[in-house]
């Protein structure tokens, strides 16, 4: 059964009119039990996780510069979000999400995080809506565990997978693969071990072109034996933080492909959304609920 980690707090209330979408983590599992993708079996509630966790990846002075709200300004300004206890609590909790769907992908082929996917928290400080990087906690809780040895994180969010790429980037145990917009933020990319910068407009047919030739080599080269796979949808055309030119069907066939090669191959692969700003929320919702549907046609 594909199991999917959700919590009531991932809707965090926001300020009127601010630019991230969260109402999307609200609609998103409804509208996979609406449509009848999922059912209420699917789900599962993430808690609190222990900190010991959170600090194998992240600076105790950050750490605690999060949870006492000690951030100083300009830090806090680069999060995006307002500070608050429930924020900080609502990203551990994202984070405990992760690494059981983690845990359930390595008994069932696949598991999905309604959330995560904040990949530009780097091990000393957040940026662009991310506090702490849920799969870089996520990967290092299963090597710890001995459950898995290499991991592939495969990062095709619009934007670069930052944060990601200086947490591992003098660990060859997890192999950091991120392709994204060559002219988005972060406007300063960070090095991973393989990065691939796409041109604005960059549209369905060239993108599926480097990512059918790019993941099956990197796969036979580093035989990773798990797969993290950050599926953010702000590659579609409509996005406003975008800059490429995919269409919806574009972004599916992009799931399809990355899924099914990790069905074929056998190494478990654990999802989180990563991002999505259309200005219609209906279209992020399909977008992100396609990654879902073809998860249960692929695997299940």
């Amino acid at each position: 059964m594909l199991k999917i980690a959700f919590h009531p707090i991932y809707k965090l209330p926001l300020p009127e009119k601010h630019r991230f979408p969260m109402l999307k983590y609200e609609l998103l599992p409804k509208q996979l039990l609406h449509e009848g993708t999922c059912t209420e079996a699917n789900f599962f509630e993430p808690t609190i996780l222990d900190d010991k966790h959170i600090l194998k990846v992240h600076t105790l002075a950050y750490y605690q510069d999060l949870l006492n709200l000690n951030l100083d300004a300009k830090a806090a300004r680069k999060i995006g979000f307002p500070l608050s206890k429930l924020l900080v609590e609502r990203e551990v909790i994202i984070i405990d999400g992760t690494i059981k769907a983690s845990e359930y992908a390595i008994k069932n082929g696949i598991a999905m995080n309604i959330a995560g996917g904040t990949h530009h928290a780097y091990s000393n400080r957040g940026e662009a809506f991310c506090l702490l990087n849920d799969q870089a906690v996520g990967a290092r809780y299963l090597q710890d565990k001995k459950l898995v040895h290499k991991i592939l994180i495969v990062d095709l969010d619009v934007h670069q997978g930052n944060g990601t790429a200086e947490i591992f980037q003098n660990d060859p145990s997890v192999f950091t693969f991120s392709m994204h917009g060559k002219s988005n933020y972060p406007f300063k990319k960070e090095v991973s071990d393989l990065d691939i910068a796409l041109e604005t407009n960059t549209t369905d047919a060239e993108y599926l072109t480097i990512l059918k030739e790019t993941l099956p080599k990197l796969i036979a080269s580093e035989k990773p034996d798990f797969i993290y796979y950050l599926c953010g949808v702000d590659v579609i055309a409509t996005d406003k933080l975008g800059k490429l030119a995919l269409t919806l069907q574009g972004c599916k066939e992009r799931d399809r492909f990355v899924l099914q090669t990790c069905k074929d191959l056998e190494i478990p692969v654990m999802c989180s959304m990563g991002g999505g700003y259309s200005p219609d929320i209906k279209t992020i919702i399909e977008a992100h609920a396609n990654t879902f549907r073809l998860a249960q046609h692929i695997f299940f």
